[in-house]
C-alpha cells in the first residue's frame, strides 16, 4: 500500500526522488516504473504500478467496446498516461507535459492513497487536504448520526 505524504525537492536536472516506501510497495507488485497520468478530479498525477492498471483496464472492460463512455475513460486515463523510468538512485524524470499539467515547479508531494498515490504541487495539495480534512468531518459526523 502507499501510505503517507512526502515532500521532495527537483534536483537540478529536473528529477525527484520517489520515497522509498513508494518504491518498496511498487518492486511488492513487480512492477518496473511509475504509470502516472493526470487526475480526472484533481490538479494532481495519479500514480501506481501493475494494479492501477489493472484496476483502469477492469473498469473499462465493463463497458461496451467503443461506447463514447469507454472512448473517453480510455483516452483520459491510458491515453494521457506515461510509465516513468526510476532510476537506480530511486529518482523519477517527468515530463514537461505532466510537470505543467499540475503546475510543478521546484518541488512535489507524493501521497499516498492505498492502492494508487498522487504527486501534487505543495500549494495545492496544502489547499486540497485541508478541504479533504473538513468534508472528512462533515461526514464523519453524517455518519455518526446515522442510525445502526
Amino acid at each position: 500500500m502507499f501510505l503517507s505524504h512526502y515532500t521532495k525537492p527537483f534536483d537540478a536536472k529536473g528529477r525527484v526522488s520517489l520515497p522509498a516506501a513508494f518504491r518498496s510497495a511498487l518492486a511488492k507488485e513487480g512492477f518496473e516504473g511509475v504509470f502516472a497520468h493526470p487526475s480526472l478530479d484533481a490538479p494532481a498525477l495519479d500514480c501506481g504500478g501493475g494494479r492501477l492498471i489493472a484496476a483502469i483496464q477492469a473498469m473499462l472492460e465493463t463497458m461496451p467496446p467503443y461506447s463514447p463512455e469507454r472512448e473517453d475513460f480510455s483516452l483520459a486515463l491510458l491515453g494521457t498516461g506515461e510509465i516513468l523510468k526510476i532510476d537506480p538512485e530511486g529518482r523519477l524524470s517527468l515530463s514537461e507535459r505532466l510537470k505543467t499539467s499540475i503546475g510543478l515547479t521546484r518541488e512535489a508531494v507524493f501521497v499516498g492513497q492505498g492502492e494508487k498515490f498522487q504527486i501534487w504541487a505543495p500549494d495545492r495539495f496544502a489547499a486540497h487536504l485541508d478541504q479533504a480534512r473538513a468534508r472528512a468531518r462533515g461526514l464523519r459526523s453524517k455518519l455518526a448520526r446515522a442510525p445502526a
